[in-house]
C-alpha cells in the first residue's frame, strides 16, 4: 500500500468518526426544546433526528463544495494530504472536550479551525483562501444567530399574543406542532453539517489524486457521511441537550415552536447559499430569542459560558490542528501513526471521565442537575419541581398534568 493511499484511507475513516461526533454533539440542536416541553420523549427524539439527519445529508452538496474547493489552495492540499487528517484530529478532540462539559460549541467551527491551523503550519497562510473564510464562515457565524434570535423573539411574542399561555388546548397544539418543526430542524441539520464531512473526504480524494479537482462528492461519500451523522445522532448528545433544553430559558411549547421554526428557515437558507455556518449557533440564538420574546428570565451566566466556548473554538481547535499537523506532516507515516495513537488515547480518556457523571435519556431533563431558569409566573404556569419534570418527560404525562395545573392556575 502506498503512503498516499494509506493517508487517504486514514482521512476518510477519521472524517467519518468526526461526522459521528458531530451527530451526537449537535443532536441537541433539533430536539432539545421538544424534549424539554414533552413534545417528544428522549428516545423517540433521537430516533427521529437520526433518520432525518441521514435524509438531510443527501439533499444538497453546496456546503461540501465550499469546503472541498473553496477554502484552501488545491495545490497546497495535494502536496500534503496528511494535514487534512491533522485538522480532523483537532476537531474531534475539541468536540469530545466540549461534550464532556455539556457546552454546545460549534462542531463546524472546530472542523474549520482544525483544518486552517493544519494548513497554515504545513503550507503557510497563503494556503488558505481568507476571503472565503471571512465571507462563508466568519460573517455568517456572527449574523445568522442574531437574525435567528430576532426572528424567534418576534415569533414567540406573536404566538403568545394569539394563544393564551394558560389555555391547555393551545399548549397541546403548539406541542404537537413542535414535532413538525423539530423534525425540520433535524432535516436541515443534516443538510448543513452532513455536507461538511463530504467536503473533507472529497478534499482528501482530490489531494490523493483519486478525484478530479472541482468536482462534487461521490455517491458513496454522500451515503457514508449521512449514515455516520445519523448513527451519531442516535447515540444522543444528552449532556448538551440538557444545557440547551433546561439551562438557558424555561421553555414552553409556543417558545419551542417559534425557536425551531426560526432555526429551520435560517439553516436551510444558509445551506442553499453555501454558507458553512454553525447550526449550534443558530439554534442557541433562537432559544435565547424565544426567551426574550416571551419576557421570561434568561440564564445569562450559562449563555456567557457558551459565548466563551464559541469564541475560543476556532483558535483552540486551530492550535490542536497546527500541533498535530506538525507531527503528521513532518513525521510522515510514523508521525501520522503517532497522531492516531494520541487521538485514540485522548478520546478514551475523555469518554472515561464522562462515565463518572453519566447523562442519558433517563436523566436528561433532571432539573436538579442543571441551572433551572424560572419563568415569570404571570406568563404561564408555576415552575415545575425536578420530580415533576422527570415524571412528565420520561413517563409521557405532560399533557394531562399540564392541563390540570393550568386549569387550577386559571381558576385561582
Amino acid at each position: 500500500m502506498s503512503t498516499i493511499l494509506f493517508l487517504v484511507i486514514v482521512v476518510v475513516v477519521t472524517a467519518l468518526v468526526f461526522d459521528f461526533t458531530n451527530g451526537f454533539h449537535d443532536s441537541s440542536n433539533a430536539m432539545a426544546t421538544s424534549v424539554a416541553t414533552g413534545a417528544f420523549t428522549p428516545k423517540r427524539a433521537v430516533l427521529v433526528a437520526a433518520v432525518l439527519n441521514v435524509i438531510g445529508a443527501c439533499l444538497s452538496t453546496e456546503v461540501s463544495k465550499t469546503i472541498s474547493h473553496g477554502m484552501f489552495d488545491d495545490a497546497v492540499i495535494q502536496a500534503a494530504p496528511a494535514m487534512i487528517f491533522a485538522g480532523l484530529a483537532g476537531a474531534i478532540l475539541w468536540n469530545l472536550a466540549t461534550w464532556l462539559f455539556g457546552l454546545p460549541s460549534s462542531s463546524s467551527h472546530a472542523l474549520f479551525g482544525g483544518l486552517i491551523g493544519a494548513v497554515v503550519v504545513a503550507a503557510g497562510i497563503q494556503g488558505v483562501h481568507w476571503g472565503t473564510v471571512i465571507s462563508k464562515i466568519i460573517l455568517p457565524a456572527v449574523i445568522a444567530p442574531m437574525v435567528a434570535g430576532v426572528a424567534a423573539a418576534l415569533a414567540t411574542a406573536l404566538a403568545y399574543r394569539i394563544a393564551h399561555p394558560t389555555n391547555p388546548y393551545s399548549q397541546r397544539l403548539f406541542r404537537n406542532s413542535q414535532r413538525v418543526t423539530a423534525s425540520l430542524v433535524a432535516l436541515s441539520h443534516g443538510t448543513s453539517d452532513g455536507q461538511k464531512t463530504m467536503g473533507v473526504i472529497t478534499l482528501a480524494l482530490v489531494a490523493g489524486g483519486y478525484q478530479e479537482a472541482g468536482t462534487g462528492p461521490h455517491w458513496w461519500v454522500i451515503t457514508a457521511a449521512g449514515l455516520a451523522i445519523g448513527l451519531g445522532t442516535y447515540s444522543g448528545g444528552w449532556r448538551i441537550m440538557r444545557t440547551m433544553g433546561r439551562g438557558l430559558v424555561h421553555v414552553e411549547a409556543p417558545q419551542g415552536f417559534a425557536s425551531e421554526t426560526a432555526s429551520t428557515v435560517a439553516i436551510l437558507a444558509s445551506s442553499h447559499l453555501g454558507f458553512a455556518l454553525s447550526t449550534t449557533h443558530i439554534c442557541t440564538g433562537s432559544i435565547l430569542g424565544s426567551g426574550i420574546g416571551r419576557g421570561t428570565k434568561v440564564s445569562w451566566a450559562t449563555a456567557g459560558k457558551m459565548g466563551i466556548a464559541w469564541l475560543v473554538t476556532l483558535p483552540c481547535s486551530g492550535l490542536v490542528g497546527a500541533a498535530t499537523s506538525y507531527v503528521a506532516v513532518k513525521g510522515g507515516a510514523p508521525g501520522t501513526i503517532a497522531v492516531i495513537c494520541l487521538l485514540i488515547l485522548g478520546a478514551l480518556a475523555i469518554i472515561r471521565q464522562a462515565g463518572h457523571n453519566r447523562v442519558d435519556f433517563s436523566n436528561v431533563n433532571d432539573a436538579s442537575e442543571v441551572v433551572v431558569v424560572k419563568q415569570n409566573p404571570e406568563l404561564g404556569r408555576e415552575p415545575r419541581t425536578p420530580e415533576e419534570v422527570r415524571s412528565e418527560i420520561v413517563n409521557g404525562t405532560t399533557d394531562q398534568e399540564s392541563a390540570q395545573r393550568m386549569t387550577t392556575g386559571s381558576m385561582a
